[in-house]
């Protein structure tokens, strides 16, 4: 059984592709290294980044830029409530589903 679960309004806003691109940069401190180890360009990071930010209408991530200590990213508080709000949503659609799966097909 698969199904895909994510948040629309007239359009695509938010999915499991953005929430695992935002996680990694929550666990890496930068966009660079997120989307280098989900196998994507910076540039195609960034681009869904802002994208989504455009169409939530609020900020995401707050960035530093290069220099001697380096640049990096973080989830800007908006960002982590979104974020842990999708993932509690998705459980509880997760358990929904395998309870109906189980009502429904349980005994094939």
């Amino acid at each position: 059984m698969r199904y895909k679960v994510w948040l629309e309004e007239g359009e695509h806003v938010f999915g499991e592709g953005l929430f695992t691109l935002l996680r990694e940069i929550e666990q890496e401190g930068a966009i660079n290294r997120a989307a280098k180890n989900l196998s994507m360009s910076y540039r195609q990071a960034w681009g869904r980044i802002k994208k989504a930010e455009k169409r939530l209408g609020f900020q995401l991530l707050l960035t530093r830029t290069g220099g001697e200590a380096g640049g990096g990213a973080e989830l800007t508080p908006q960002g982590k409530r979104l974020l842990e709000s999708y993932d509690r949503f998705r459980q509880q659609v997760e358990e929904a589903i395998q309870d109906a799966f189980r009502k429904n097909f349980g005994k094939l």
